[in-house]
């Protein structure tokens, strides 16, 4: 064989040593787990929960690959962060939320889903929480390796879902539930895209559309990086911390308004002094935004991490109370033991760390271009809509929302750029035929204008333009044909149907998988 063909080879061979190294590190810990329990004794003696705490563990590390996107994909896109920043920072920040602010109890049917009293015996209730937990971290892992970030929280609620009808029939679910679950997935994505597009826009009007960045910038940029402050301020005390301290809505905001203020001006004064170095550009403006952006990811992560880590060991911690206290009675609730805790956390961790980076790409540089600027906007629609969905007690992902504030984002870019080829089309048919040197003349002060200067010149230009006719410098296929360009390179359609497609079946995957191991767990552990 030629040396050639062995470099070849190796190549090729490269990336499955790369996987497997990564399934044998998560085979490992799922292992140190299993053994973790049996030797503190958690297990109470009960292979079923040795068995639960191993899936729970797997659980967290889906959890950890494929949620975790949302909260650092942007930063990580715009290069706010290099990706190994982002994966330590959402490591250390994420396992710190959910052993930190993880809280002591969590429900044991997620989101009264289904009707517990339904369910015939304590022994039934393992079986369909054990079912379910393992459903949902396996759709997760078929989503992660997809590349498609998708809910957890919809995948455990379709597998409690699932295996609670295979239990006990139709009859036990609550279909009001399923109906506004089903409602967000498309309120979600709404939501967060047109925040985020909002604000794309108003940093659009009030800095990179003025001739003079650097005198806009030290204007607007203190006011919002403060409203990111205020924003993120208010959802650390009112999800962050909600298992630690309860604190009503005014509380909260009055602690993000009391940082919102430190922050404003501790901005402003740094902009102040470093006015000269600033570069007059959407590059240098762009810059100002990387700390926030660092915050912010590490913030969402620590929220993450105290939120979501129930989604991993919610069933499990049901399964321990269950064993541990021989009740024979369902609760709806269950405290959460350390040891559960630390698995969790620990596992979002291990799973981002093997498996994150390609959703994280995904979701920070394959669906559409972004800086710091707009990654900025997605971070602000993220914080935003979960405290106005929470507040007005509708069910949302946070998944759905980062990825909708980034379609947000690029299909306004695609808007914008679509209506500054027609405005520059316009232009060059309102000019004589072959005069290049006035049709770029005229060009480059329009440029230069504001946004009302842009639209005066272009009435303006309307005006003269009755008084002769003059024929177009392209024709309309070639226009047409420059729009779509546009419209292809800004937001890519393909990803939109994946994710889309990922969304929509994630409750009815996880809930038939959840069915069909229910089935299996109870005809194993009955023969």
């Amino acid at each position: 064989m030629e040396l050639s063909h062995i470099n070849e080879l190796e190549k090729a061979t490269k990336k499955g040593r790369v996987e497997l190294f990564r399934i044998g590190i998560a085979l490992l810990f799922i292992v140190g787990v299993m053994f973790y329990v049996i030797v503190r004794g958690e297990a109470h003696g009960s292979l079923f929960v040795v068995i639960a705490a191993m899936i729970g563990g797997y659980m967290a590390m889906n959890i950890g690959a494929n949620d975790v996107a949302n909260n650092v994909g942007p930063a990580v896109g715009s290069r706010a962060l290099t990706l190994g920043g982002a994966l330590l920072i959402a490591a250390i920040f994420e396992a710190s939320g959910a052993i930190i602010a993880g809280g002591g109890v969590v429900g044991t049917i997620r989101n009264g889903i289904i009707d517990p009293s339904q369910i015939a015996n304590a022994d039934t209730f393992l079986w369909v929480m054990m079912a379910a937990l393992l459903a949902a971290a396996i759709w997760l892992n078929i989503a992660t390796v997809l590349g498609a970030p998708v809910s957890t929280t919809h995948s455990i609620v379709g597998a409690v879902l699932g295996a609670g009808i295979a239990s006990s029939g139709l009859g036990i679910a609550n279909w009001g539930t399923v109906s506004q679950i089903v409602a967000s997935w498309v309120i979600s994505p709404m939501m967060g895209g047109l925040i985020a597009a909002g604000f794309l826009y108003l940093v659009k009007r009030s800095i990179t559309y003025k001739a003079d960045l650097v005198s806009a910038a030290r204007t607007m940029v203190p006011w919002l990086i403060g409203l990111m402050a205020f924003a993120f301020g208010s959802y650390l005390m009112l999800k962050g911390l909600s298992k630690v301290v309860k604190v009503g809505l005014i509380p909260a905001f009055g602690v993000g308004l009391a940082v919102a203020v430190a922050v404003f001006f501790l901005v402003r004064a740094r902009l102040t002094a470093r006015m000269g170095e600033i570069e007059n550009s959407k590059d240098g403006v762009n810059q100002l935004f990387t700390v926030p952006l660092i915050c912010a990811a590490a913030l969402l992560s620590f929220a993450h991490g105290s939120n979501d880590v129930a989604n991993a060991v919610g069933p499990l911690a049901a399964i321990v109370e269950v064993v541990s206290t021989g009740a024979s009675e369902i609760a709806t609730a269950a405290p959460i033991p350390l040891w559960v805790m630390v698995v969790g956390g620990i596992g979002l961790s291990v799973g981002l760390w093997l498996f994150g980076p390609k959703v994280i790409r995904t979701v920070g540089s394959e669906i559409t271009e972004l800086d710091q600027m707009r990654a900025y906007c997605i971070a602000m629609a993220a914080t935003i809509t979960v405290i106005i969905a929470s507040q007005l007690g509708i069910p949302v992902s946070t998944t759905h929302i980062a990825v909708g504030g980034v379609f947000g984002v690029g299909f306004l870019r695609e808007y914008l750029k679509s209506n500054y080829a027609r405005m520059v089309d316009e232009i060059k048919q309102h000019h004589p035929e072959g005069d290049q040197e006035a049709i770029e003349t005229f060009l480059r002060r329009f440029d230069a204008a504001s946004v009302q200067e842009k639209g005066e010149m272009l009435r303006e230009l309307k005006r003269r333009q009755k008084q002769r006719v003059d024929p177009a410098n392209f024709s309309k296929t070639e226009r047409k044909g420059l729009k779509k360009v546009y419209r292809q390179e800004l937001v890519k359609r393909s990803q939109i149907l994946r994710i889309v497609a990922a969304w929509v079946i994630t409750v009815p995957a996880s809930g038939l998988m959840a069915g069909l191991l229910y089935f299996t767990i109870r005809g194993m552990l009955l023969d």
